[in-house]
């Protein structure tokens, strides 16, 4: 575990003191569950993101063009 120093503004340093409070942890602590939750959520839509990008595409139009939104 690392430890590290955070600069924030008063009001941002305010509202996690009452937020730790009321979560009954740390300022440290809630920060670094915060952190870890956003990035949990950046990784799995990453891989969501390269899922879908490396996905076969079954609708290539062959050339020819895609039916209008009217036709379906």
């Amino acid at each position: 575990m690392k430890n590290v120093t955070v600069s924030m503004d008063d009001s941002v340093a305010d509202w996690a003191r009452l937020e730790a409070a009321r979560r009954n942890t740390s300022v440290s602590r809630l920060l670094g569950e915060l952190l870890a939750d956003k990035m949990r959520h950046d990784d799995a839509y990453e891989r969501a993101l390269q899922d879908w990008l490396h996905r076969e595409r079954s609708w290539v139009s062959d050339g020819r063009p895609y039916p209008r939104r009217e036709a379906l």
